[in-house]
């Protein structure tokens, strides 16, 4: 539970920004939430959801939960929706649809990058989408500045009949920071829904209309942005450096570089050109400190301001903590950079892996031994499968891209690839937010494909949330249960080519998967056992290695189950001449749920139920 849902008006309490940002939507008298999850925005509606008086949801994708925060919008109610930067382009269909028509209740849209990747598979910078949707974008520095911007998109979303974004970083997703309550909620009763076809039905000629009403609401951003507390100037005694930042790398520079003037971007976007040429012309040098791209330090470069320095002295990618900060700027001032003396010792690897137990790893195993297969993948925990010891997978793209990318490798094959099977592997979370239509697109086109769904019952990869294969909802109340089996029907996958299989049954999870990729029509293998680390998933006693019966055969350790260790190796010389290493291994039997997946392809059956 977050700590700021019991806290007071007047109290303090020491909160990430995701818990920040559920604070401020319930209290500024947002009606309807909704999101789909993804690292770093997941926990948002997780705890907007332990809030009284407001809808919360778990969405089947972004597109739907931009959607449903846009019909609340358009009947009078304040609303809100939450998501990774990569979500934002799936919802980004009807988000560039209604910065045109506006809104009636406030809109806000909390959009969080990844800067610095630690789960994403590209570093995208959503400050774009203000820019390219012609609307406002905010960024907070810490938890309390998220807490009052979020209130302030909701003003501002209603003074100006447009969408807002606050553009949120992992940084300030996940870092605690005290925040200080001020307020209890605000109720904002929905006004209704009020007809309008010329606004809501945006036909080529009432777009058209709107567009001038959207350059005119630009001028009047453009005069908010210069005037708005949220761009703010602090310290103006040093002239040597100026500083233009915004977001996490604020904290940062306002660390290191307190004793020179800072210019702090909270309304980003537009940019407020004559108050900045203002701040130039107070310091010798202007730094433009931004993650990631170089979309301030471009603009203000166009608007005429010489004396600036940015990307060409900071990193182009990752955070601009210390270490990125401190030898540009040392450079820059003719000082001597003193961390280019300090020896860094680099961290022992540790390659991210599966749990023990992942109902994944069986297939994955099967796949590993599988020939002449190109193996197509997609988002979540399973994407682990392109890793160290299984090497199964060949590409992995985007939600759902499984699906089409294995139908393209199957029209698109040459002699080469000519007897390979072609395996599209995902999730269903994955499957229900974007794969369906895939798959669709492979029985229409009569695609010689083989789809395996793994069906852990859960949203995993980002930490077990529900979906609608769960049959509970985000708040854990029953709903409807997809039956993959029937919707894999429906979607024109013939019921003799849909297998259902237990994934720790190692022999049938082989003998189902060759079976199936030698048929050439669409087929669809699911697996069926729930995530480890959900309560659906039961565990059983322990299993343990009689140590004078192994034979360092190592068989065991190609399912990848981290419960499974070396304890010593050899290597020996057969009679044929060849040297062949064994490695001999011991179960950690605390983590051990014995799932007995380890036991098939134990060559002297050395591996029991602990006693």
């Amino acid at each position: 539970m977050s700590e700021a849902l019991n806290c007071k008006i007047g109290q303090s309490c020491f909160v990430s920004g995701n818990e920040a940002v559920a604070r401020a939507v319930w209290e500024a008298g947002a009606n309807v939430a909704g999101a789909y999850p993804g690292t770093p925005s997941t926990e948002i509606i997780e705890y907007l959801s332990q809030y009284p008086d407001i809808y919360t949801e778990w969405s089947i994708n972004e597109k739907v939960s931009m959607e449903v925060a846009i019909g609340a919008s358009l009947a009078g109610s304040r609303a809100f929706c939450a998501m990774k930067h990569v979500g934002m382009n799936v919802a980004s269909d009807a988000f560039m649809t209604q910065t045109l028509a506006g809104v009636v209740g406030g809109l806000v849209i909390a959009v969080a990058d990844d800067v610095g990747l630690s789960s994403s598979q590209n570093e995208q910078d959503s400050r774009y989408w203000g820019r390219f949707a012609h609307l406002p974008i905010l960024e907070p520095s810490d938890s309390q500045e998220t807490y009052e911007m979020i209130k302030k998109a909701f003003d501002i979303s209603e003074q100006f009949d447009t969408p807002v974004i606050v553009r949120l970083t992992t940084r300030i997703c996940h870092v605690k920071t005290r925040l200080t309550i001020k307020n209890d909620r605000i109720e904002k009763p929905a006004t209704g829904f009020v007809k309008d076809v010329a606004r809501w039905v945006m036909t080529p000629i009432a777009a058209g209309k709107r567009l001038p009403l959207m350059f005119a609401r630009d001028e009047k951003f453009k005069q908010f942005s210069e005037t708005t507390e949220l761009n703010k100037i602090e310290n103006t005694a040093n002239k040597q450096l100026g500083f233009i930042v915004s977001g996490s790398a604020y904290m940062n520079v306002k660390e290191l570089y307190d004793e020179y003037p800072i210019f702090k971007l909270g309304f980003s976007y537009p940019l407020p050109i004559e108050k900045i040429k203002k701040f130039a012309k107070l310091v010798d040098k202007l730094i433009v400190a931004e993650e990631v791209e170089d979309l301030v330090e471009t603009e203000l470069k166009a608007a005429g301001i010489k004396n600036i320095y940015g990307k060409d002295i900071l990193p182009k990618m990752g955070e601009l903590n210390a270490t990125a900060l401190k030898p540009a700027i040392n450079k820059l001032l003719g000082k001597k950079d003193k961390l280019a003396d300090i020896k860094i010792n680099q961290v022992f690897p540790r390659p991210p892996t599966m749990c023990v137990a992942c109902p994944h790893l069986g297939p994955y195993f099967a796949l590993a031994h599988m020939k002449n297969i190109n193996i197509t993948g997609d988002i979540g925990c399973y994407t682990l499968g392109a890793g160290d010891p299984w090497q199964a997978m060949d590409t992995c793209v985007s939600m759902g891209a499984s699906m089409g990318v294995a139908l393209g490798m199957d029209k698109g094959r040459g002699k080469m690839d000519e007897k390979k099977a072609v395996v599209a592997v995902i999730g269903d979370s994955t499957f229900l937010h974007m794969g369906m239509q895939g798959l669709l697109d492979i029985t229409y086109n009569k695609g010689n494909v083989t789809v395996l769904l793994l069906d852990n019952r859960a949203v995993g990869m980002t930490g077990g949330q529900t979906n609608p294969g769960m049959g509970k909802d985000l708040h854990n109340e029953d709903t409807i249960r997809v039956d993959f089996v029937k919707l894999c029907e429906a979607l024109g996958v013939k019921k003799q080519r849909i297998r259902k299989i237990n994934p720790y049954e190692l022999p049938t999870v082989m003998k189902v998967l060759r079976e199936e990729t030698k048929i050439h029509e669409p087929s669809v293998i699911i697996t069926d056992q729930p995530c480890v680390l959900v309560d659906a998933y039961d565990a059983l006693e322990p299993l343990t290695v009689i140590d004078e019966d192994c034979t360092g055969c190592g068989n065991c350790l190609d399912t990848g189950c981290p419960a499974i260790f070396v304890t010593r190796r050899e290597t020996v010389t057969k009679p044929t001449g060849k040297q062949k290493e064994l490695a001999f291994v011991r179960i950690d039997e605390a983590i051990c749920t014995g799932c007995k997946l380890c036991t098939k392809p134990c060559a002297p059956d050395c591996i029991v139920p602990v006693e």
